[in-house]
């Protein structure tokens, strides 16, 4: 199948799959979700995300009616029915459905979403635009959910503008994170990335990031930063799991950062050697 579509068990193609309209993520957005990439039909950090998943649904009081084994398995079976192995897999959760109340369903269970659809990585080669926005978010940013219009309006923000992502700020200028991206600077031969406080969703690329400066004997520090700090940074540096590592050379029309290449450089392609090497093909 070119694009395909899950719904509890149910499978067919994407652009054919229907759901009910008293599905919680149609009235409240009551729900979480993950997405990851895929290389060679292998599920990119699959534990790492499946653990997130369930821990987003734990903080929400959302009890998924299968275990993490169980939902790996599904996971897998599906990626196997595509046409390339080459994709951006994206699961959500939600906490039924019924009739609209504010109020948790006491009958049903959860909903499972899939959809798979093909996308090859980015290598972070060319560097990108960034513009940034106010973050007016609410203070649930830690939990993966489906509550994202302030991302929707900052991303289309980022696009009218020509620009590749939406760094968020909060009042005082205290930077958090991109629209669908964590962001973080290299100062002094120093990574700096937010703390995983309630103003950021811990990023599995984030966390891979931190790890890879372990190995090579960069600094790390895991504190807040603010506008000022970003426009002046030796690189600014934005992952996800659909970009593993990507640098900024403009931030609202002022160049920024591209003053560490090497350093940029030796991260970005560790990394995707890392991603490479876990999604190698088995014959």
């Amino acid at each position: 199948m070119k694009e395909l579509g899950y719904y509890n068990g149910r499978i067919g193609e994407l652009s054919e799959m229907t759901v009910p309209m008293n599905d919680r993520a149609s009235w409240f957005g009551d729900g979480v979700y993950d997405a990851q990439l895929c290389r060679n039909y292998r599920i990119f950090a699959l534990d790492e995300h499946v653990d997130r998943f369930f821990r987003s649904a734990s903080m929400i009081e959302i009890t998924p009616p299968f275990t993490k084994e169980e939902l790996k398995d599904i996971l897998r079976d599906l990626v196997k029915r595509m046409d390339t192995g080459d994709l951006m897999l994206y699961y959500q959760l939600t906490r039924g459905g019924g009739t609209r109340a504010h109020t948790f369903p006491e009958t049903g269970k959860p909903n499972l979403w899939v959809t798979l659809v093909p996308k090859e990585v980015n290598e972070g080669k060319e560097s990108v635009k960034l513009v940034t926005t106010e973050d007016k978010r609410f203070f649930y940013c830690n939990i993966k959910t489906l509550n994202l219009l302030p991302s929707v309006l900052a991303s289309e923000k980022a696009k009218r503008a020509g620009a590749h992502e939406c760094v968020f700020y909060r009042p005082g200028g205290r930077v958090t994170e991109c629209s669908h991206c964590n962001v973080h600077i290299l100062k002094g031969g120093v990574l700096y990335t937010a703390p995983t406080d309630e103003l950021i969703l811990p990023g599995i690329a984030r966390a891979h990031l931190i790890c890879m400066c372990g190995k090579l004997g960069i600094p790390v520090s895991e504190t807040p930063f603010n506008l000022d700090e970003l426009f002046a940074a030796d690189e600014v540096i934005i992952t996800s799991s659909s970009n593993l590592c990507m640098h900024a050379h403009e931030i609202d029309g002022r160049p920024v950062g591209m003053r560490a290449p090497e350093t940029y450089e030796s991260l970005r392609s560790a990394l995707l050697d890392e991603f490479y090497a876990e999604t190698e093909a088995v014959f």
